[in-house]
Parts: C-alpha cells; structure tokens; sequence
C-alpha cells in the first residue's frame, strides 16, 4: 500500500523553520512555510556555530556555501576585561575537524538564512502570514492568521521565535523572567578595527558584572560584536530598538581601550533584555509541535540557539519519514529525541551565564585558573563542557521507532 506523504506547515521563516523545511523537502515531504513579516529576514547580526551545526548543515547540502561565506577564526580567545591579558586561548583549526568532524563557523545570520531559502522552491514560501493561533481538528492541524484565513496540515510546526503565537495557543501566555542583564550588538568593519590583532579571531572579554564577544562575519569583512551588562536599567525584549553609541560607551568606559575602538566603529547599535524561560514539560499538542526558540527559547551563553533550531529540523524531517502513516509516533520520537539535549543546552546556557559575570576579582582569579588547568589537563565537569555538544550530529541519531 502506498503512504501518502504528509503535508507539513511550518509557521515562522527564520532559520530553524528553514532548515526544518530543506530536511523535509530533501526527503521528498511538501512542507510550506508561512511568514509574517513581507519578506524573509533576520533579526541580528552574527552566529557564532559549532560543529554539530556544520555537521547538520552538511546533511541538508549547504555547509560549503556557509563556509564560503562565513568565516573560520584560527582560534577562540578569552580576554581579562581591561587588561586583554588571554586568559585561555584553544586552537580551532586541524585538531577540531579531528576530534568532532567539523570546524567552526561565524556567519551574519541573514547571509544563512539566504542559503537556505536558496535551497528551496520560492513556491513553498508565504509571506504576510501572521499566525494568530492552531488548533487540532481530529487528524488535520489548522492554522488561523490575522486576516482571517486558514490552513490545514496533517502538521503545523510552530518555528515562529521567542515570542511564539503557536507555543501560546496551545499552553497560554508562560511568563519569562528577566534576568537583570541588558545586551548590545553591533557590527563594524574591518578596516575600522585594523589596529586590532584581536579582530579576526573568536573573542570573549570577561569583566566584572559583563562581558563582550566579536567575531568576524562575512568572509572577514565584517565584525560582529554582542556585549552584555549586569543591569534592571531596561526591560524591553526587543532586537530591534536602537540606541546611541553614547549608551555603551559609558557603559564599558573603563574596559580595553582596544576593546573601546571596536565598539565605536559601527555605525548602528540595537539594546535589549535577556529574559530566560524554563523548559516546558511538553512540545506540542496533536498534530501541532514547537521547534527552535519556540520550543526551548535558551540564553545565549553557550551559543547553541541556531545550532539546536537546525538540529530540530532535522530529526523532526527524520521522524516524519520514518512514520509517514503514523504522525501522532512521528512526533513522539521527534520530542523524545529532541528535548533532554535542548534542555541540557538551556541549563548549562544558565551556568555559562553565572561564570561569564562574576564581580569578585578573587572569583574571577578562581575561575581563570580553573579554566587554564581545564584546558591543560581536562578536568573540568561544568555542565559547560562542551564535547557533549559538538560530538553530535542530528543526520546520524537513532532511537527512532521502528514500523510495525
């Protein structure tokens, strides 16, 4: 007997709900995607992705177009906040593809976000959709939009970010809480930060209550700079609010003076709050189910919100494909596979954050020569170990149920 091949929605075209959709469209399974916004974009700048994402990007055929367009720091440096003295420093190349069978990436989010929309049908995509809830009807999912229309699916995926509309269709409005920490990115360009040696590798300034990461994007042309402060001074959850220079340069007054010149070389910044989120109990209802930020939104410390995303489209395409004719285990296997790595992820994402601030000088002493024994002699069993996360490759997971 022929199966018929499920007819997937995914609500959301940022990159986990594309990816979603090239893993399924690889396997021969229709899958559209339903976008709010008039044009596909991405909120942000910079991805800093780890292996287990090159490994996933490999599986859906894009990983040589990241990389061409991307860019491969030699090496991963964390800096003291004032002095830039390199408190520890690990070699990206050679002996990374060795250990966890890809390197590392950074890339500018919309630039990724091109790749895999290039990769798919212009047919599968509608855009000024805005999902305004779903529901299960029996065995077909329907999704309902601000303009009053609907769509049916033997599944709707809800990839539609932090502040999803599907995730609180089918479990209400779930309060964050704000962490008492403020953000701040921009980019500069390269010729603007020359004087900086420092500019072309991954590099982390820890500070007292705070700490900055940049990174080229772009084949190098670009870098990419987040900072974060301990502070309650602004509560608005929003990557799109600008704000003067003047704001982060009084805010990091007394850091790097190198560090200093980077941040006032762009010519746009953006601010927002970090709120967390615990992990929800379940992923979805019926035939509705969460992927990405909507299902395990994390803080961004250990840099796996993409990467995780991406992962999720690939087992839940998997899942698919292995029961076509019984979605309800399809959908099973995908959460059960899925959930206790993301949850590890957004815990360990907390510790990470703890660690990143400390305001004690003799902490911050403590912590450094834990990292420097860590690094020489691998001791440390943090949850922020990271073998753990780069090891994996979501195109060989198993546990699938098997068929009856």
């Amino acid at each position: 007997m022929t199966v018929r091949s499920p007819k997937v929605a995914i609500i959301g075209g940022g990159i986990g709900g594309l990816a979603a959709a090239l893993a399924l469209h690889l396997r021969g399974i229709e899958a559209e995607v339903h976008e709010k916004t008039p044009a596909l974009s991405e909120i942000g700048a910079g991805l800093n992705l780890s292996p287990n994402a090159l490994k996933a990007f490999r599986s859906l055929g894009v990983e040589d177009a990241a990389t061409n367009i991307g860019f491969q720091s030699p090496d991963q440096v964390i800096r003291s906040w004032r002095s830039g003295r390199v408190i520890a420093r690990q070699q990206r190349s050679g002996n990374v593809v060795e250990r966890y069978g890809a390197e590392f990436l950074s890339i500018h989010r919309a630039d990724l976000l091109d790749i895999f929309a290039e990769a798919l049908p212009e047919s599968r995509f509608h855009l000024n959709a805005d999902c305004v809830g779903t529901e299960t009807r029996g065995d077909v999912a329907v999704a309902r939009f601000a303009d009053g229309s609907e769509i049916e699916a033997d599944i709707i995926v809800g990839a539609d970010g932090l502040h999803s509309a599907v995730r609180e269709s089918l479990f209400g409005h779930i309060e964050p809480t704000f962490t008492g920490c403020i953000c701040w990115r921009g980019l500069a360009p390269i010729e603007a930060v020359s004087h900086m040696p420092s500019a072309m590798e991954m590099t982390a300034w820890w500070g007292p209550h705070g700490h900055v990461v940049h990174y080229p994007v772009r084949r190098g042309e670009l870098v990419n700079f987040v900072a974060h402060i301990d502070s309650d001074a602004w509560t608005e959850e929003s990557w799109t609010h600008e704000c003067d220079r003047s704001e982060m340069m009084e805010t990091y007054g007394k850091w790097n003076e190198s560090l200093l010149r980077l941040i006032e070389s762009s010519d746009r910044y953006y601010k927002w709050a970090l709120f967390d989120r615990a992990p929800l109990e379940s992923w979805g209802t019926g035939r509705v189910i969460l992927l990405g930020d909507s299902a395990h939104p994390m803080l961004p410390y250990l840099g796996q919100g993409a990467c995780m995303a991406v992962e999720d489209g690939i087992v839940l395409a998997e899942a698919v494909q292995r029961s076509p004719d019984d979605l309800a285990v399809a959908l099973s296997d995908y959460e059960r596979l899925r959930k206790p790595r993301s949850t590890r992820a957004q815990l360990g994402s907390r510790h990470r954050a703890k660690e990143n601030h400390l305001a004690s000088p003799f902490a911050r002493l403590k912590r450094d020569v834990r990292i420097a024994l860590r690094n020489r002699f691998g001791t440390d069993k943090s949850p922020t170990r990271a073998d753990w996360l780069y090891d994996y490759d979501a195109s060989a997971e198993d546990g699938f149920t098997t068929p009856a």
